[in-house]
């Protein structure tokens, strides 16, 4: 069996009212793929370091959601909030005519795989969520901030205001980029972002800004409590599912705590691991170690059609790895969240 290659992919554009959704469909194009969801600010590139290393039996259709990467932005006075984004999921799937979906989401697409799978639980058959669940609650100086942001941005498009954002050269966008994620894609990594969000500047050769909407920077939150938390994962009950964490990361504290439990309760079906040293972007730094868990629940839940499977002989299991207890990573200290 082998891996999937990066430059075998079919581009794709989803029709939707304002435009279309942008993205890459890996691998097998004959069978419905696993849908891949990046990142706040992010693009579809965020999982560039990790196709490569997934089985090349499988599709994987990686899309860029609105305002971001190569998708359409919304239209002017229009506003970007996480129960939108909720909505993309669905559309993809009726795009496509599937009855079911496979997710795999990081950060704010994780946030959406868990929303909808807890909405539609009857259409999903696995969920992967690297290094989150419940979103990160925010404060009402953010709430505050967000909505200025918003207004100011509608009224210099009413006047016909917009100059071109600050652009940067190659180099300096690295640095940008590692800034802007605190380190969590290092400027040797950014690359894989930067090739799907850049336009070359008209004002200064050599240079370029970033593509993606403004208004994303400052899109509507969703805050579930813990008690909303909890409830939505009883509704996801013994689902495949499977949570990936970064040790160096603060996306997954211990208000997760209940849902998470509510998730792997009696459920043979869930896995959780964390990745030592690792930072919220562990599936571009450390996307060996992502893989090793990843693939073999793939394998499980998602396996090959049956005349596609070859005896081997060796008389292995998929992996030997061993599942890292959520129960035990609880009883770490505060200190690694």
């Amino acid at each position: 069996m082998g891996k999937l290659s990066l430059s075998d992919y079919e581009a794709v554009k989803i029709p939707v009212p304002w435009g279309y959704i942008s993205g890459r469909w890996y691998g097998n194009r004959k069978e419905r793929p696993i849908l891949a969801i990046h990142g706040w600010l992010d693009n579809l590139g965020t999982f560039d370091r990790l196709i490569p290393l997934l089985p090349d039996y499988i599709g994987v259709l990686c899309i860029d959601l609105p305002g971001h990467g190569r998708s359409s932005h919304l239209q002017p006075g229009m506003y970007y909030s996480v129960y939108d984004y909720v909505f993309i999921i669905p559309r993809v799937m009726k795009e496509y005519g599937w009855s079911k979906v496979s997710l795999i989401g990081h950060s704010l697409g994780g946030v959406l795989c868990f929303i909808y799978t807890s909405l539609a639980p009857h259409t999903v058959d696995m969920v992967v969520s690297l290094d989150i669940l419940l979103p990160l609650r925010n404060d009402i100086e953010y709430m505050e901030l967000s909505v200025e942001k918003q207004l100011l941005d509608v009224d210099r498009q009413k006047l016909g205001n917009y100059t071109e954002p600050p652009s940067y050269t190659l180099p300096q966008l690295e640095k940008v980029m590692a800034l802007g994620t605190f380190n969590s894609i290092s400027p040797d990594l950014a690359k894989h972002m930067l090739h799907r969000q850049l336009i070359k500047s008209n004002l200064y050769p050599e240079r370029f800004y970033f593509s993606r909407d403004i208004r994303v920077k400052y899109y509507h939150l969703i805050d579930i409590d813990d008690g909303l938390g909890a409830e939505m994962a009883r509704r996801i009950y013994k689902k495949p599912f499977l949570i990936i964490k970064g040790s160096r990361s603060p996306y997954l504290p211990p208000r997760n705590n209940e849902a998470i439990s509510i998730l792997a309760k009696d459920n043979p079906h869930f896995e959780f691991y964390e990745v030592e040293g690792g930072t919220h972007h562990l599936h571009l730094h450390a996307a060996e170690e992502v893989a090793s868990y990843l693939v073999p629940f793939i394998q499980h839940h998602r396996p090959p059609a049956l005349n596609s499977w070859t005896i081997t002989g060796n008389g292995k299991s998929i992996s030997s790895k061993k599942k890292k207890g959520f129960l035990a990573w609880t009883k770490k200290k505060p200190s690694k969240l």
